[in-house]
């Protein structure tokens, strides 16, 4: 691996179809700046929903509340929700009217292992610190206090981070949208082959 440039992604990359957009997530540095210090990792999974005429996502049938607003927005910021008691943290999608939005489920640590360590005590091994939407966020330091941050500039930000071949991501369904009808079957969720940091 290469120098890894620590830059934002340009506003441009957020401009592309959702799908199209999830796997090119895949490799990317998703970098988390706190007072605590700074922490990153690859994403090595991503899952697509696909706005109003997707039955798993929050803004199905374009439901609009309060939560989902962010979404009706430009691409490029953060959507996070809270799931029980983890918060999620989605990249927003598609263009400004159309919510959709990319839910990042897996990320490989790459910097800032301590604090990842200090913040998922109950972690037996370094993969479960990140192996899983919930668990990724307590590692790196998000919070539903990012909701609406533009990805391009600190103290979240995606960077450029490693490229990955075409032939490395696999696709199938996605997780825990069971009751989500004919949806529940779309193979929109995407990961980098044999990454250990991948939820399941």
């Amino acid at each position: 691996m290469g120098k890894i440039c620590n830059e934002p992604l340009e506003k441009e990359f957020y401009y592309q179809p959702t799908l199209e957009l999830a796997k090119a997530l895949l490799g990317c540095l998703l970098i988390k700046e706190t007072p605590d210090g700074i922490s990153s990792g690859f994403i090595v999974e991503t899952e697509a929903y696909k706005g109003p005429t997707d039955r798993a996502a929050h803004s199905f049938n374009n439901r609009r509340t309060k939560r989902t607003e962010i979404m009706y927005g430009s691409p490029g910021h953060v959507y996070t929700y809270s799931m029980h008691t983890h918060c999620l943290f989605n990249v927003v999608s598609g263009e400004v009217d159309l919510p959709e939005a990319i839910l990042i489920r897996g990320v490989e640590p790459y910097t800032g292992q301590d604090l990842m360590a200090a913040r998922r005590p109950k972690a037996k091994t370094e993969r479960q610190w990140t192996n899983g939407p919930g668990k990724l966020t307590k590692a790196l330091g998000i919070t539903m206090e990012d909701y609406g941050h533009a990805l391009d500039q600190p103290p979240l930000w995606i960077s450029e981070g490693c490229t990955i071949d075409s032939n490395q991501i696999l696709s199938g369904s996605r997780i825990g949208i069971d009751n989500s009808g004919e949806a529940k079957d779309y193979p929109w969720r995407f990961w980098i082959k044999g990454n250990k940091f991948v939820s399941r």
